[in-house]
């Protein structure tokens, strides 16, 4: 069984998730606390030198979970860390990432999804609740915004590769644009280099033109 210890400062939740993990088969508690303070003792007195999974709240007395993450995951960076939480706003759900956290789920989640998250996570996977998944997507989504692979394109480049698209040689583009074949190689060459494709048949794939 997975050697798992919890941080938690409500007496009624930590008894029920002691149970929880005792009745799963899957993980040996091995030891639970009320506070950050308590649970980097115990590591610092190499006690906890077998733990694989950390299943911490947040919010408790003295230092955040958040700050239990970032003190031990540098030191045992072999332990997977999963935050049980009632907040779900995203700046805190970022700085638990950040600091070392593998998954994120909310207390209302239920016993089972919890048991089979601390499983994921033993596995290697990264378990989040769908509300704080969300958040993470559309966190992701504002800071890297889509963009079309067409609109890095020049004018030029683009009226180049239209005309690629209709299956024009290199001359005969060059004489449909009034420049020189030299110039047609230019302009190809920069948006390949621009869309990251080798050639001409991954460009058009790329940019939906084919």
């Amino acid at each position: 069984m997975t050697p798992i210890v919890i941080i938690e400062d409500d007496e009624k939740i930590r008894n029920y998730l002691g149970a929880l993990l005792a009745g799963s088969g899957e993980f040996n508690l091995k030891a639970s606390f009320i506070s950050t303070e308590e649970a980097m003792e115990y590591f610092e007195a190499g006690l906890g030198d077998d733990i694989e999974l950390v299943l911490t709240d947040i919010q408790l007395p003295g230092k955040s979970g958040i700050e239990l993450i970032a003190w031990l995951k540098p030191r045992r960076p072999d332990i997977q860390f999963m935050v049980l939480s009632v907040y779900d706003d995203a700046d805190k759900v970022f700085k638990a990432l950040q600091a070392g956290a593998s998954g994120y789920v909310l207390k209302n989640t239920s016993s089972n999804k919890l048991i089979e998250s601390l499983i994921d996570l033993q596995r290697g996977g990264s378990p989040m609740s769908s509300q704080i998944a969300r958040k993470v997507v559309m966190a992701f989504q504002q800071e890297m915004p889509y963009v079309d692979a067409k609109d890095s394109l020049s004018d030029r480049e683009n009226e180049v590769l239209a005309w690629l698209s209709k299956g024009y040689s290199y001359q005969e583009i060059a004489d449909h644009l009034f420049i020189a074949i030299d110039t047609v190689r230019t302009h190809i060459r920069n948006l390949y280099e621009k869309l990251h494709v080798r050639n001409k048949k991954e460009a058009l794939r790329k940019t939906g033109l084919r």
